[in-house]
């Protein structure tokens, strides 16, 4: 009798420190992918597109959809990014807002947000949804998709 008692206890105290724990990660996880961002925005406000491109997976299998279609590999991200953000006027003041952070597991969350650039030549903007992965080096976005939206139909 007192081993089958021993046994419900000890199950019972697994299951309440896990159940406890879990919100715990969760909230470590989405403030580390928050940081991803925020490192983003600065390197990206101080002119820094390669700076900017470490919060994206270095590899074949990242993915950007975008008005002009997808685009796969970080190689050729990066040479999206250098295409139409040659200079500093070009990027302007990158401001992310409405920042929603939905993890799906323990590895892998879902993003969405608003993003605005102020510039000289005219401000633009619209809203993305980024897949995130973590890895061992820290949480990576895998998948990218930003929209343009005119600043009158944006919801926030």
């Amino acid at each position: 009798m007192k081993k089958p008692m021993i046994v419900m206890l000890a199950a019972f105290l697994v299951a309440a420190f896990a159940g406890h724990s879990e919100p715990s990660n969760r909230d470590d996880d989405k403030a580390a992918i928050t940081a991803v961002l925020t490192a983003q925005q600065s390197a990206w406000n101080e002119g820094k597109v390669d700076v900017f491109l470490e919060g994206y997976w270095h590899a074949d299998e990242l993915s950007f959809s975008g008005s002009s279609g997808v685009v796969r590999g970080f190689n050729a991200v990066r040479e999206r990014y250098q295409k139409s953000y040659p200079d500093r006027q070009a990027m302007g003041k990158l401001d992310f807002t409405g920042l929603e952070v939905h993890m799906l597991g323990t590895d892998a969350a879902l993003v969405l947000g608003h993003w605005h650039l102020t510039r000289e030549k005219g401000d633009i903007g619209g809203v993305f949804s980024l897949v995130f992965q973590r890895f061992p080096e820290g949480w990576k976005i895998i998948h990218d998709h930003t929209s343009v939206v005119p600043s009158s139909a944006e919801t926030h």
